[in-house]
């Protein structure tokens, strides 16, 4: 875990911003010893995000598959999917 004081990102932004891309975590910034936000680069973001959406969708269709809504075998997956790439 990265932690950097709020003066840190003002007077060092280069160096707090490399440590983000190359760590790819996100950096905790503190303002007077407490915590008070995060940093992160661009590319951790939207891999989180894309991570978070995928959640969702996975939760989405369990929900559904508790409440009764059809399901597909893989070999139903499989083909479909098949005959979407085929053409």
């Amino acid at each position: 875990m990265n932690i950097k004081s709020s003066a840190d990102l003002r007077n060092k932004y280069s160096e707090v911003s490399e440590l983000a891309k190359v760590s790819g975590e996100p950096i905790y910034i503190t303002l007077n010893g407490n915590g008070d936000g995060v940093f992160m680069s661009i590319e951790a973001f939207e891999k989180r995000e894309e991570l978070l959406l995928m959640r969702s969708r996975v939760l989405a269709a369990e929900n559904a598959r508790l409440a009764g809504g059809k399901t597909h075998s893989q070999d139903e997956v499989d083909e479909r999917f098949r005959k979407r790439y085929e053409n």
